[in-house]
């Protein structure tokens, strides 16, 4: 059982050392500067959580999609990291990896653990900045959480949150602000949700305009339609509503996130039919699923035309259970990248064959470009080319965009030219990533070209250079898969990594 937190601790707290996130969200603005080098610091420090292996030849740990599993053993610490950090060229590789738990899961089945009634035990989540803010929100709103070992505990509130009298600080985390914003429209009264400066730019006006079509109570206190946001809250009355989900999905992921504890049933529709990275919301379903919920697809006919919609149904709460996470795809992308770039074999560990996440799409990218990928019941493995790597020419990405900045860098070593299209979200993500990677990529003596909403790549005489990061975790760890090719690549502020996989630098330096 749980041990009992005082209220506003996390039980997690209790004998450890403060998060990042926690650090960040005490601090008053006025100490930015002051803030940023010590979480920096913090952040290269002492960090609980799962510990993601790097070493050649060894064993996985055991841990499935949803399910009791074998738990891992916790982190040491991170190791310092420097300002900046040469990556010196290498290869052919010859790994074997284990990389964290899924994000994207993980602050799923946080969110939902904390409205389950009863306990639920998470084995292999994530241990990150990110996920750090959404335990320390919801411990805010009334749940409490174990998190000093593998599996996690979680005590749920039955939907019954709170409504605390300061907003909750959500530091750059998308998930957390949107899923949140959605879940406050639960509570008894009103919430605020907000963030860093970076979180204040990224717009959250269409979850907002959704909300209330379904009923809620909301109000925009930013500027452009950006957080902070304030929910009235008093319940989620439901019914049918719209979205536009051309944006973001995981507007679309909150809102069904939280329609379990709606008073009516919700029919969520989509404006022109649209959704932007649906293999995400496929992922929220499933989950939302495991737990008990009834959540699915509808055809549906009406005044706008009509085309698909999802239905969640009202009264049907979460159920508390134990549920596995599964490896991060999108953190997987970096080592199976790594393979096609500076050749060997790199091998990533209990990946299940019927995996829903988005980006595990890349392997398909990567087998085209003369890369061979062995897929095994819990494992993966992609060995590097032959020869060159074949350019793709034009790539749709709009459903895995998160995987196109290490395939950007792919792109880098190509036969010949590159774009990657439809990603426009890509500049409302961590940074403006469409604009960061060419000028990062111009840096590195390649032809980079951004528009709207794709990216043109065309490869030519490459050279080191300093690669500026700008706080984005994807940033870091794509640009280090450059300089196992190219002398002279530098990366700066390393520690940013910390948001989703605090330890990739390990992991990285044993490959």
């Amino acid at each position: 059982m749980l041990p009992k937190a005082r209220e506003g601790v996390n039980a997690r707290d209790l004998g450890c050392p403060p998060s990042p996130s926690q650090i960040r969200r005490i601090w008053p603005s006025a100490l930015a500067p002051l803030r940023h080098r010590a979480s920096l610091a913090l952040r290269r420090g002492a960090s609980p959580g799962a510990c993601p292996a790097s070493r050649r030849g060894s064993a996985p740990g055991g841990r499935g999609p949803a399910g009791a599993a074998v738990p891992r053993k916790v982190c040491p610490p991170v190791a310092q990291l420097p300002e900046s950090l040469p990556i010196e060229p290498r290869g052919p590789l010859n790994a074997r990896v284990q990389v964290p738990g899924s994000k994207s899961i993980t602050n799923r089945a946080l969110l939902i653990a904390a409205l389950a009634d009863g306990e639920t035990t998470l084995a292999g989540p994530l241990a990150s900045d990110d996920t750090d803010v959404m335990r320390d929100s919801l411990t805010t709103l009334g749940a409490q959480f174990d998190t000093r070992g593998d599996p996690w505990a979680v005590v749920g509130t039955g939907g019954r949150l709170r409504s605390p009298s300061n907003a909750l600080y959500v530091q750059n985390s998308g998930t957390t602000a949107r899923f949140l914003t959605a879940a406050a429209c639960l509570a008894p009264g009103p919430v605020v949700i907000d963030g860093n400066p970076r979180m204040r730019e990224r717009p959250i006006v269409h979850l907002v305009e959704a909300l209330t079509t379904l009923g809620a109570d909301l109000s925009i206190e930013g500027e452009k339609g950006c957080p902070p946001v304030r929910a009235a809250g008093g319940g989620l009355p439901g019914g049918p509503g719209r979205i536009d989900g051309r944006q973001s999905s995981q507007f679309t992921s909150a809102i069904l996130l939280a329609a379990p504890y709606a008073e009516r049933d919700v029919e969520l529709s989509f404006l022109d039919g649209e959704l932007v990275s649906r293999p995400y919301v496929e992922t929220t379903l499933a989950i939302m699923r495991d737990f008990g919920a009834q959540a699915g697809w509808v055809e549906k006919t009406d005044a706008h035309g009509g085309g698909d919609c999802i239905r969640v149904s009202a009264g049907l709460p979460y159920r508390a259970r134990a549920y596995g996470i599964e490896p991060d795809a999108s953190s997987a992308a970096y080592p199976f990248c790594a393979a096609a770039i500076a050749g060997g074999s790199v091998s990533v560990d209990g990946i299940p064959p019927n995996t829903l996440q988005a980006d595990f799409r890349i392997l398909e990218l990567l087998e085209q470009m003369g890369c061979k990928v062995v897929r095994q019941a819990d494992r993966v493995t992609v060995r590097g080319p032959t020869g060159a790597l074949r350019s793709l020419g034009e790539v749709d990405m709009n459903a895995f965009p998160d995987a196109a900045l290490a395939y950007a860098v792919v792109a880098l070593f190509a036969d010949g030219p590159t774009r990657i299209k439809n990603v426009w979200n890509l500049r409302i993500k961590e940074t403006d990533r469409l604009a960061a990677l060419e000028t990062e990529l111009r840096k590195l003596g390649a032809r980079a070209d951004a528009d709207r909403d794709s990216l043109y790549i065309q490869p030519g005489p490459l050279h080191g250079a300093e690669i500026d990061t700008y706080d984005d975790h994807r940033m870091a760890m794509a640009f280090s898969l450059a300089g196992l090719r190219i002398p002279g690549v530098v990366i700066r502020d390393p520690g940013c990594v910390s948001k989703t996989w605090p330890h990739y630098f390990d992991v990285f330096r044993g490959l």
